[in-house]
């Protein structure tokens, strides 16, 4: 079989299997599935975005992966240019995203060769993904490795009759027996509810039952929950929760951001069970899981008993609120009172999208709550900083009004990210980033504090840009604000906006709730 009849077929085996969108990155020996691709986009088959850097292009694709819920492939070259996919497989795995990896490849016969362009394709991915299309049931990432010749002799295929398959995946009917005997178990102790990312059909069935549980609930930005459940979430949780621990704590979705979803791995009194979709429990000690749908899982517990707050944590909660908005009120420009003035806007648009740890946490503690996001997303697999502006353009690529927030060491981390600007949704695309120059999460780390200067320093990373510039080359609009009473919006430009906020070093420093 020659190099094109090669291309063909494993494409349109692709298509069959409901991989609708790809993203490509060039290279001569991928070049003829490009040109395969080029006529199924032609056919409108299919999607093509185009990126220049392997990474960055793996982080759009499962950004995609996010907003459809289908599958996207990203076709690179052969040689280190797979490797580059790496981390956005690892992120995908630990999501159970549908992400594709279409990689060619040189001849068998080159394999343990050191020829160039010639590295150990097969198998690269370790246990991050599958390589059977036939089998692949769309539970995480696949990877189709294509082993393709020299010579390019393109067909006449014109791909018209192509077909985009259907993609479902089925997680199969859930046996809820023993998490359902374990709902029913009493307890003097209680049960706390905690809610990480979820997909957008999941969120009405967790609402409900959260409503029916009655139970007090930790609910992550990314839920989608967190304003419409307000009036049983637990204020300043980690403090909360550390303070009095429950018996049993319930997760629904992914892994929640707190600091106590940590706490619980010394915590080993505390029960716990998990309902996700990558059916891994998050802890390092023994705990119940069940893989599935939210969505199919909590049905089929059937309507649960009240259970309401039974250790107490609700008690004192306006009293909590009380003192974060006296704190942001006393300290508007602040790290949190950024964060809190952004909320009131970002609210406005159609996603936000939290670009790392810091913003994610802040977001959960000190944003507004009189307006529902129900669209947020975050990178909570397995992921720092890698891969986010990448991960959020793919994301909202196709929605007006779009926002993400992102630390600045995250930015420069993922600039070639930015290229993608010119394929996507520009219009009221809002791009801020926190400048406070470098990692400071890690200065919020109680056991980092010992550490030497020289140490810390390194740890925060701290990386002086020009952020003008930067906006210009990428042609951006610009806006940069230090003081939350100049803010006056932001989102209603054509072309996409960097706002660079910087927060008041002082006022961070005497910031406490």
């Amino acid at each position: 079989m020659n190099t094109w009849q090669q291309a063909v077929d494993k494409l349109k085996q692709a298509v069959r299997a409901g991989i609708g969108e790809f993203v490509v990155c060039g290279g001569a020996r991928n070049a003829v599935l490009l040109e395969a691709l080029a006529r199924l986009q032609a056919a409108g088959t299919i999607q093509v975005w185009s990126h220049f850097e392997e990474r960055s292009a793996g982080f759009f694709a499962l950004g995609r992966t996010m907003a459809t819920g289908r599958p996207c492939g990203v076709v690179v070259t052969s040689g280190t240019a797979v490797a580059e996919l790496l981390p956005a497989v690892v992120e995908a795995y630990y999501q159970a995203r549908p992400l594709v990896l279409v990689t060619a490849d040189r001849p068998p016969h080159f394999r343990g060769s050191g020829a160039p362009q010639a590295i150990e394709q097969v198998g690269i991915f370790a246990g991050y993904a599958e390589h059977d299309m036939a089998t692949w049931q769309g539970k995480g990432p696949l990877h189709v490795n294509i082993e393709l010749g020299e010579d390019f002799p393109a067909g006449s295929e014109n791909f018209g009759h192509a077909e985009l398959g259907e993609f479902t995946v089925d997680f199969g009917r859930p046996n809820v027996a023993e998490l359902a005997k374990w709902l029913r178990e009493p307890t003097l102790r209680g049960l706390v509810v905690m809610i990480g990312d979820l997909e957008p059909e999941e969120q009405e069935e967790v609402f409900h039952f959260c409503e029916s549980l009655a139970a007090p609930v930790v609910a992550e930005a990314s839920s989608g929950l967190r304003e419409a459940l307000q009036h049983l979430v637990i204020v300043d949780a980690d403090r909360v929760l550390k303070e009095n621990p429950p018996a049993k704590v319930l997760r629904l979705g992914g892994v929640p951001s707190g600091r106590f979803w940590r706490d619980l791995e010394d915590l080993t009194n505390v029960s716990v069970w998990s309902v996700c979709r990558n059916g891994l429990r998050g802890l390092g000690r023994d705990a119940g899981v069940l893989q599935g749908s939210l969505s199919r899982v909590l049905p089929a517990l059937g309507e649960p008993e009240e259970m309401g707050d039974i250790g107490g944590w609700l008690e004192g909660v306006e009293g909590r609120g009380q003192r974060i908005e006296e704190a942001l009120e006393a300290f508007p420009d602040s790290e949190p009172g950024w964060m809190r003035m952004l909320s009131v806007y970002a609210a406005l648009g159609s996603s936000v999208y939290l670009g790392n740890s810091l913003p994610i946490r802040e977001w959960n503690l000190y944003a507004q709550w009189e307006r529902p996001v129900r669209k947020i997303r975050v990178n909570r697999g397995a992921n720092g900083i890698d891969g986010q502006i990448s991960t959020w353009l793919g994301a909202s690529a196709e929605e007006a009004d779009a926002w993400g927030i992102f630390g600045d060491l995250t930015l420069l981390y993922d600039l070639a990210g930015l290229k993608m600007l010119g394929q996507i949704q520009g219009q009221g695309r809002v791009l801020v980033v926190i400048n406070n120059g470098g990692g400071r999460i890690f200065d919020k780390v109680a056991r980092l504090q010992g550490m030497s200067q020289a140490a810390k320093v390194w740890m925060s990373a701290e990386t002086p840009v020009d952020f003008a510039a930067l906006a210009k080359v990428f042609g951006m609009d610009y806006k940069r604000v230090s003081r939350t009473d100049d803010f006056d919006g932001a989102g209603e430009g054509i072309k996409p906006l960097l706002l660079e906020v910087v927060p008041s070093e002082e006022q961070e420093s005497h910031f406490r709730i």
